[in-house]
């Protein structure tokens, strides 16, 4: 299959002032600058901004359908040798509230998901230095063996780079041994690998809010190779906290200069590629970046200057933490407004991404909802748990009736998917989810999924110690 080439470049282009440039954006025709795209970010009026990105998403998918997923987010090990922090979720092996979960909660977790009708496993964790490759080799065959109809959407980079330094496989680069463990995992049972861990790839901010987590060489070269292997992925970015506008952008332009290099290269082959753009503001309770004063509250701070990540950012992601003395220091957190205009922005600079997510898990379910007119064409899963961002704080979760009506009202036609995007129902029937529901109240009164109290260890957590008798049998 021929490579279809990239849209043109117009540098010389001011994208608030020529509509007709705008309209060879929608259609695909013409690509944004990392300049033009940071113009976009700051300074088009928000409607504006809104309108171009659900016209480039329409002219991708359609006036009509929009969709979600049932899955069901599994973190199987909160143990983590990274000090984000940016997260409330990871624990040291010790704490008392640390835990691996044992192969019979997994399988019962997946169990109930196959029973409502799920198709798909979100499964990542802390990285823990004491489960050894066989445990997760071990663990997706018999995910297989058990539910062969259930997609594995599972590890993230950062546990890649982190099972290449546990278990040092043979190889003379990085590139190599992750080539080799993730060889293994496919063969076990892994069918594409999540995005999770990519929060901000500029250096001068990835090294200060993502202690001992992978750099973004790494991370993107892990998703090249996914995709080498002919497995698709997404990518995530986790904006709101001390970087600068331009440091999005640049995250976007790596995100969109690595999946062109994935295209060229791999696609003749099958190869894989990023299917998925989200992302989302950080949730700063119980976080360590939270105790960060907000710019402004802090002695000295004076907002007729920019923000210290924005003095700090370039948009090559060369800027240096020496720029700014606050940097680090200070955060400017994103409400709704700043995350439409990043989500808008990703849907119009993405030309070779297929679908943007909308995250109404941080944000609440109605910005979630307006966000499908600000560029989305998904509204993520209907999701059974989730114990890293609401570990933060944030709790949002919906079930299929009310997902299916938020995509209603929003005035599309909802729509379940599978990982590959393809279409499995479309509910334009009476039989839909919601078009059954006689009483909403009964639905927004039992919230699917409940954080237990931090102190407080899950009851279906093991000890950390794995030995050959909590692995299964192999089929």
């Amino acid at each position: 299959m021929p490579v279809r080439p990239a849209p043109s470049l117009h540098p010389a282009v001011d994208p608030l002032a020529d509509a007709s440039f705008m309209e060879a954006v929608v259609a695909g025709a013409a690509r944004l600058t990392p300049e033009q795209g940071l113009r976009l970010l700051r300074d088009m009026p928000l409607a504006d901004l809104g309108m171009w990105a659900d016209r480039r998403c329409r002219e991708i998918h359609g006036d009509h359908v929009r969709t979600y997923v049932i899955d069901r987010n599994i973190n199987y090990t909160n143990v983590c040798t990274a000090k984000c922090t940016f997260c409330a979720f990871r624990r040291d092996a010790g704490d008392s509230d640390a835990y691996t979960l044992s192969y019979d909660t997994l399988l019962k977790k997946i169990e109930e998901l196959v029973a409502i009708g799920g198709t798909q496993i979100l499964m990542q964790g802390g990285m823990n230095p004491e489960l050894p490759l066989g445990w997760y080799l071990d663990l997706l065959r018999e995910i297989k063996r058990r539910f062969p109809q259930v997609h594995v959407h599972a590890f993230s980079p950062p546990e890649f780079v982190e099972f290449v330094n546990f278990f040092d496989p043979p190889g003379a680069t990085y590139e190599e041994k992750v080539r080799g463990i993730m060889t293994q995992l496919k063969e076990a049972g892994l069918a594409s690998v999540p995005g999770g861990g990519g929060e901000i790839f500029a250096p001068a901010v990835r090294s200060k809010i993502g202690l001992g987590k992978c750099t973004a060489e790494a991370w993107l070269t892990t998703m090249y190779v996914a995709h080498e292997l002919g497995m698709n992925t997404s990518s995530t970015m986790m904006f709101g906290h001390i970087e600068g506008h331009a440091d999005r952008v640049h995250h976007m332009d790596m995100t969109r200069r690595w999946q062109d290099r994935a295209i060229a290269d791999f696609s003749a082959q099958g190869g894989g590629r990023y299917k998925a753009f989200i992302s989302w503001p950080f949730q700063r309770e119980n976080t360590p970046l939270g105790r960060a004063k907000e710019w402004g509250q802090g002695p000295g701070d004076d907002l007729s200057q920019p923000f210290p990540g924005d003095a700090v950012a370039n948009l090559d992601g060369s800027g240096t933490k020496d720029t700014h003395p606050e940097f680090g220091r200070r955060v400017r957190m994103a409400g709704a407004t700043e995350y439409l205009r990043t989500q808008a922005t990703s849907r119009l600079y993405l030309d070779n991404v297929h679908s943007i997510g909308s995250s109404w898990v941080t944000m609440g379910p109605h910005v979630g909802q307006v966000g499908l007119r600000f560029g989305a064409n998904d509204m993520g899963s209907v999701m059974m748990e989730e114990n890293v961002v609401s570990s933060a704080g944030t709790v949002h979760c919906l079930n299929e009736p009310l997902l299916c009506r938020l995509i209603r009202d929003a005035g599309f036609l909802p729509a379940q998917r599978n990982n590959a995007y393809d279409l499995l129902k479309v509910h334009d029937g009476p039989d839909s989810p919601d078009l059954r529901v006689k009483d909403w109240s009964e639905f927004r009164s039992k919230p699917m999924h409940q954080e237990a109290p931090r102190a407080q260890k899950p009851a279906d957590a093991v000890p950390l110690t794995v030995t050959a008798a909590s692995m299964p049998a192999k089929a």
